[in-house]
Formats: structure tokens, sequence, C-alpha cells
């Protein structure tokens, strides 16, 4: 997999953590600041994740998003082939 895919479907999966990680500090805040920080993170999430949405829709047009696994081998690359099909 090229580099720029790669790095673009771990762009991917930080906006899954970012958003995971707002929800779970929304649930244990306790002030307004804390909403407000959390608030923050989640739409930065969103955002982010359009934009490298558009990104590998348009690596996935012009032909260069890998449609088979064979040139990633072992288990990090399976785990983070699953987690690019998740977006």
């Amino acid at each position: 997999m090229k580099t720029c895919n790669e790095l673009l479907g771990r762009t991917l999966q930080l906006t899954d953590m970012m958003v995971e990680l707002a929800d779970l500090g929304d649930g244990a805040r306790i002030d307004v600041g804390c909403g407000v920080l959390y608030g923050l993170l989640r739409d930065a999430a969103y955002k982010i994740r359009k934009v490298a949405g558009q990104e590998k829709e348009d690596h996935i047009s012009r032909g260069l998003w890998p449609e088979e696994t064979k040139a990633l081998k072992g288990k990090a690359a399976r785990v983070f082939l699953e987690a690019v099909k998740k977006t």
C-alpha cells in the first residue's frame, strides 16, 4: 500500500478515536468547560473525517486505493485494513 493511503487510513482511525474520546469525556465531565473541550474535539474529528473521506474517495476513483490485501502482510496489516473498511 502506498504510504499516502496508509497515512490516510490512519487519519480515519484517529478520527474514530477522537470521537470515542469526546463521547467518554462528555459523559464524565463535571463542568461546562469540559463540555466545550469535548465538543470541540468531536467537531474537529467530524471535519477531519469528512476531508479524509473525500480524499479516500478521490484515491479510489483514480485507482490509487488497493482493492486486495496481497501487498500487506502480517497481523498489523489485517488490523489496519479492517479499520479502514469500517469507514
